[in-house]
């Protein structure tokens, strides 16, 4: 099909063409032999009269004009897949829709281990896919390839629909016949204690937090890259752990560790749901908002402080 004397069919290629610069892995990501983009790209330049992508010293680089049709040719893509996927109805017993949400492994302890147990028997044929966050997981919202991004509030990007799922607050881990620490740590025997803490894209956000008001002030002798592993790391130790509340209490349940409140400041947490305004009011994704808010609704409520 043309519009406009364009082949929209080349508009894939040009999407994979601006995003990867290059042609030999434009070519890769569509399945198609490297001289068959290169004929792509001659058919695009020729239409744009502009060569799109140029060597730049050892790496190819953008036109300005390139630049700027990234994210106008993302933003129409993602639009026709929209409007093409949207049905009138979504009837989820009957679906076999594959959702794509990048979450971390709290959130997927918290809250969507308990969703999918949901969906198992209210839509059996409805699949999940969880992506640990990435530096490109934005990236991946924008062009379609995921379907939500579970983060904190501090974490989210602009230009998405976004709604609040539910709250936590910090609390420190340690192993439950420890006798020397109470069930309140202030800042100094914080300051003093052995960490566990994790580090996956840099320090989580408490941590960022503390280290940059308190600068060299913790002693971290382990870093693992989940924050599941963390309870298990002061069993049988005197190393602290912080963690999520909500986690911890469930860690609580698991492993011989008790929960210790910090007697300190610290900044809020609220765990936020980001999806594309294109996709607003694609009825599988709404009916998949509502199982996450139904869910985060249905929180116990975290203890009085």
């Amino acid at each position: 099909m043309r519009y406009q004397r364009l082949d929209l069919n080349l508009l894939t290629a040009l999407r994979a063409l601006l995003t990867e610069r290059n042609v030999t892995r434009a070519a890769e990501g569509l399945y198609l032999s490297q001289s068959a983009m290169s004929g792509i790209l001659a058919r695009l330049r020729e239409y744009f009269d502009d060569p799109l992508i140029v060597p730049v010293a050892r790496r190819m680089e953008l036109t300005p004009l390139g630049e700027s049709l990234i994210d106008k040719v993302n933003d129409l893509l993602l639009q026709i897949d929209a409007t093409l996927g949207t049905k009138p109805e979504f009837a989820p017993e009957k679906s076999g829709r594959h959702f794509v949400i990048v979450a971390s492994d709290y959130a997927i302890d918290v809250l969507l281990l308990d969703v999918l147990r949901d969906l198992h028997g209210a839509a059996p044929g409805v699949t999940l896919e969880f992506r640990q966050p990435t530096r490109l997981a934005y990236q991946d919202l924008e062009s379609g390839e995921v379907d939500f991004i579970i983060a904190p509030e501090w974490h989210q990007t602009r230009g998405f629909s976004s709604c609040a799922l539910f709250d936590d607050v910090y609390c420190a881990v340690v192993d439950r016949d420890r006798v020397d620490l109470g069930d309140t740590v202030d800042l100094g025997r914080y300051q003093a204690a052995r960490h566990v803490s994790t580090e996956n894209r840099g320090p989580p956000m408490f941590e960022a937090w503390f280290d940059k008001r308190y600068p060299g002030t913790r002693r971290v002798e382990v870093r693992v890259p989940n924050f599941t592993l963390l309870p298990r790391l002061v069993v049988g130790t005197d190393r602290l752990a912080t963690l999520h509340m909500r986690q911890a209490m469930r860690a609580r349940e698991q492993w011989p560790v008790r929960l210790a409140r910090l007697d300190f400041e610290f900044p809020p947490f609220v765990e936020m749901l980001q999806w594309h305004s294109y996709r607003d009011h694609d009825p599988g994704l709404v009916w998949m908002r509502e199982r996450l808010l139904e869910r985060a609704h249905a929180l116990p409520p975290l203890p009085a402080s």
